[in-house]
């Protein structure tokens, strides 16, 4: 990569400038405050909470959450309904057929995806709303307030996913990776600060910042290695008759099997299925029948053991990671499929014989390392919600998901600059060969 090349690029240009601007665009939106909210009433009902699955979510959405805008519910419903609708796709007969029919069903598939996220999004901003009534403004009609509020937060999730399909297209990276990427790191300074701040009110020796401060970037290359490391699984192509009775030598290549194969989804699906018990409890909170039927305790005790601070909610979040981890591998890598490919083609791992053989040795290499790359992910996720509960007051977010997106969608994104600049040079060399039926004068 260098930058005359880069400047060349026009069309790389662009989309680098598309992809920056809606991302700005997401970051005006995140200042729009939610109609009808007492901004006072709500600060200090989000200081309360400012420790749980509140603060994590606000930091996911680059504050829209502590400020209530209309992107408070950010991409949340579009991962939950994704996550819906990829297991669908392994056990309903319908779906599976749509996934194999290539552009066409994957089209159909995010058709349902997205009317499943209107679902989502609906039940969840009706949840956050009811719950917003206490600090709406007095002279508001509640149902009113209500019916605004799912209108504006469903309309919000909607654009954003939107956006976040607009940059997959025309921009660079994943655009709903993106869009969770932009939001981390700007809400990174402010973590940076509490951190700061919370360590001279506690008391906390400054030599432990600044071994936080170290551990943190430890972790950061720690999650590069693991990100790019990979196992190379030789295959090998047997000769082959050429025209002229000539016998082609065989070849051999490399299968790239990465050591983390399913990248930031799992922690991803993690945190939108630990939302499922808050977005309940939201819902029965704004209930006077729940409350008359003993359902306080209920609240309180969902309220209390998924919020995070707490073990149970650190054991479910790792269980979760752990199998999302494994369920999302099985959809990018059907062994199956990929011995049969290689059949096809003549290809053949050395020492193992084609089909079944072949199927059972890729599913015996993956396993062991989807094994490896889950106790990776469940350690780097888990890491600073233990160091929360052994050293309270600090505001610990920085690290866990929130680095690991940081860091992954940064490789990501930066690999496909590269690729797009590797086209453009090729091209350049196509041209200035005169191939593709241009003559000299």
């Amino acid at each position: 990569m260098n930058f005359g090349s880069f400047a060349k690029a026009k069309d790389l240009q662009n989309r680098i400038l598309f992809t920056l601007f809606v991302l700005f665009l997401y970051r005006v939106g995140s200042y729009v405050p939610l109609p009808g909210v007492d901004p006072s009433q709500f600060a200090e009902l989000f200081e309360g909470q400012a420790d749980g699955m509140l603060g994590q979510l606000n930091m996911v959405s680059g504050g829209a959450v502590e400020r209530m805008s209309i992107f408070a519910l950010n991409v949340m419903p579009y991962i939950t309904a994704s996550i819906i609708i990829q297991m669908m796709t392994s056990s309903v007969p319908s779906l599976e057929k749509l996934k194999k029919e290539g552009e066409s069903g994957r089209k159909q598939i995010n058709q349902y995806t997205r009317y499943l996220t209107l679902a989502f999004a609906v039940v969840q901003s009706f949840s956050i709303t009811l719950g917003l009534t206490n600090v709406a403004y007095e002279e508001i009609n509640r149902v009113f307030f209500i019916v605004s509020g799912v209108v504006t937060l469903t309309g919000g999730t909607m654009f954003l996913m939107w956006m976040g399909e607009q940059i997959t297209a025309r921009g660079v990276g994943n655009g709903i990776s993106l869009i969770i990427f932009a939001g981390i790191i700007a809400e990174m300074p402010k973590a940076i600060a509490r951190l700061f701040t919370g360590s001279a009110e506690v008391g906390v020796n400054p030599v432990f910042i600044f071994v936080i401060a170290a551990l943190v970037i430890v972790l950061t290359l720690f999650i590069v290695f693991i990100e790019r490391s990979q196992r190379r699984v030789l295959i090998q192509y047997p000769k082959r008759q050429q025209a002229q009775g000539q016998a082609a030598q065989g070849q051999s290549s490399f299968m790239p099997l990465k050591l983390n194969t399913s990248g930031v989804i799992p922690p991803i699906f993690a945190i939108a299925i630990l939302m499922l018990p808050l977005t309940v409890v939201g819902v029965m909170s704004g209930s006077t029948v729940a409350a008359e039927d003993g359902g306080a305790g209920i609240l309180g005790w969902m309220a209390t053991n998924f919020s995070p601070g707490s073990w149970t909610y650190i054991i479910t979040y790792g269980v979760l990671v752990a199998f999302f981890c494994f369920f999302y591998t099985s959809i990018m890598f059907n062994p199956e499929e990929t011995a049969d490919n290689l059949r096809k083609y003549g290809g053949f791992v050395p020492g193992i014989r084609p089909g079944k053989n072949t199927a059972a040795y890729f599913d015996y290499v993956l396993t062991r390392l989807t094994t490896i790359g889950a106790i990776y992910l469940t350690f780097v996720c888990l890491m600073p919600e233990v160091l929360r509960i052994y050293v309270p007051g600090i505001p610990f977010y920085i690290g866990g998901m929130s680095l690991l997106i940081v860091v992954s969608v940064t490789m990501d994104t930066v690999t496909q600059i590269q690729s797009h600049l590797i086209a453009h040079q090729y091209e350049g060399l196509v041209k200035k060969s005169r191939l593709g039926g241009k003559r000299k004068k």
